[in-house]
């Protein structure tokens, strides 16, 4: 298998990653889930720290229109298909799997995984799915972010020429 077709084997449907997984028993999954437009190092250094709380990374990926009702209509800046293929690309990914909801709560609860991760600006209480996640046995974790990168930082670096 290529490269292009390694990336891309890894942007699944839940169906798909749960079959996957039905195959890969005994593994720790770790899920994250997120926006990711414009894709930057705090992502990057994100998703890399989760990964290396088990065996599997898989992240959910908000859809377009899910974006939309999230950050506003002039998100997302990057397509999803763009943004699926960008995270799946990187190594410490290893499934991509997107939602159309608001939250991930039907996909954390289809999924169980063993680790919930988010950033550190939320509480464990206010991250969703935690609930569900800590029933099943799972942990939640926060992670530090990487100062200085956010979506937000360069969108506005963008617009305001700086």
């Amino acid at each position: 298998m290529g490269q292009i077709e390694r990336i891309e084997s890894k942007i699944v449907s839940l169906p798909q990653l749960m079959e996957r997984l039905r195959h890969r028993k005994g593994e720790f999954v770790v899920f994250t889930n997120g926006c990711f437009d414009i894709l930057h190092r705090g992502h990057a250094t994100y998703l890399a720290q989760a990964r290396d709380l088990g065996d599997l990374l898989v992240v959910g990926l908000n859809s377009d229109d899910s974006v939309r009702r999230l950050k506003g209509a002039s998100r997302p800046v990057v397509d999803q298909a763009s943004r699926a293929y960008l995270l799946a690309a990187l190594e410490c990914v290893d499934y991509v799997v997107l939602f159309d909801e608001d939250t991930p709560y039907h996909l954390i609860s289809t999924l169980l995984p063993d680790i919930l991760v988010k950033g550190g600006d939320y509480r464990k209480e206010d991250i969703v799915g935690h609930d569900v996640v800590e029933a099943h046995g799972g942990r939640v974790r926060t992670l530090q972010f990487v100062d200085g990168f956010s979506t937000t930082s360069i969108i506005h670096k963008i617009e305001h020429n700086t």
